[in-house]
């Protein structure tokens, strides 16, 4: 999943005609290319979440009809084909595809289909590269999951978060326990060669047994990679609010310490092995490429609200707002409003 932070670096204003500089494009057929789709959109608000995402209630009123699921699909291809005219002869297939959000499958299959379909169409994709999109587990069913493989995914992520109930109910989350478990086996079922599932760990009156059960329950159904990420408590969520008031007690900083070495202890174990801070793997080919993308510093293409992008050592970022955003793309404006471009270590102009 893409953070996309409340406090944006200072940078400089995109230029008018949406180009990058000379010394970004330097060199880039050396240099792997991703793309991240991001998608806005939850059916409800997790107490702890902090991302660039938007529920129906939120959108009413403020974004009218270009906000609307109905039509983003489209409003993000646009996108796709501005960035290949940005991007101009660049002669790069796209190696990663990385739909995020969000919950992207509250679109309808068909949508993140073809909004892969654009980059296939516009850059090409890699012949063995890898298309993944997270997944809420109540949103899919086995003719989703079938529809998503046929159009080209082969990985895909699910939300478990935990398998105890009171946890679950502490971060809001609204799917029931075991769901995540049984999305596994549906999409090996349908064709998918690589799955992860995300946990977090650190819940507010979650124990080291919970923990444990969750890990046991992740381990026992069958992905190959499994990220757990400890709870961040950030500053304007509802769960922020609960603990300020005494509602649910903070999390100690030993006690997540505590809880990751469990994980490491219970995931190596299982046999899979930890390749960064979060993330564990059964094999080098289950582990994630996009990831190792971002952390080498390689370039990538991000599409969508508040989406960060970064090429030869550029980085910029998106309006954040879905209705600006689309708005700002119905008026021809690269990037959308407030997009910024940055200088970086690695390059600038």
């Amino acid at each position: 999943m893409e953070h996309m932070p409340s406090a944006l670096p200072d940078g400089e204003p995109v230029p008018a005609d949406g180009a990058l500089p000379a010394s970004a494009l330097a060199g880039a057929a050396d240099r792997p290319l991703g793309f991240y789709l991001h998608v806005p959109y939850c059916a409800t608000r997790c107490g702890y979440c902090d991302f660039n995402t938007y529920t129906a209630t939120e959108l009413r009123g403020s974004g009218g009809v270009l906000a609307s699921r109905d039509n983003y699909a489209e409003t993000l291809i646009d996108e796709v084909r501005l960035a290949r005219k940005v991007l101009g002869d660049d002669p790069r297939e796209v190696r990663t595809v990385f739909v995020g959000g969000g919950t992207p499958t509250l679109l309808a299959a068909d949508d993140l289909v073809r909004m892969l379909g654009a980059i296939r169409e516009e850059f090409g994709l890699a012949a063995d590269a890898e298309v993944t999109t997270e997944a809420n587990p109540e949103s899919v069913d086995p003719a989703y999951l079938a529809a998503l493989r046929a159009g080209g995914f082969n990985r895909i992520s699910f939300g478990m978060q935990s398998a105890r109930q009171h946890v679950l109910k502490v971060l809001d989350r609204t799917h029931t326990p075991g769901r995540p478990e049984a999305c596994v086996a549906e999409a090996r079922a349908e064709g998918f060669a690589h799955v992860n599932l995300d946990l977090i760990y650190g819940t507010p009156g979650e124990s080291d047994d919970d923990w444990r059960a969750s890990l046991d329950a992740a381990i026992g159904a069958g992905p190959d990679h499994v990220s757990a990420y400890a709870l961040i408590v950030e500053e304007g969520t509802q769960l922020a609010r609960r603990i300020r008031r005494g509602e649910v007690p903070m999390t100690d900083d030993d006690v997540h310490a505590d809880r990751y070495l469990i994980a490491e202890e219970m995931l190596s174990g299982a046999g899979f092995d930890w390749y960064e801070v979060s993330n564990w793997a059964t094999s080098e080919a289950g582990r994630c490429l996009h990831n190792e993308l971002y952390w080498r510093g390689a370039d990538w293409w991000g599409a969508g609200p508040g989406a960060h992008s970064h090429v030869g050592g550029v980085r910029w970022w998106n309006v954040k707002h879905p209705g600006a955003y689309a708005a700002a793309l119905a008026e021809g404006v690269r990037r959308g409003r407030g997009g910024r471009f940055c200088r970086t270590r690695t390059g600038g102009w």
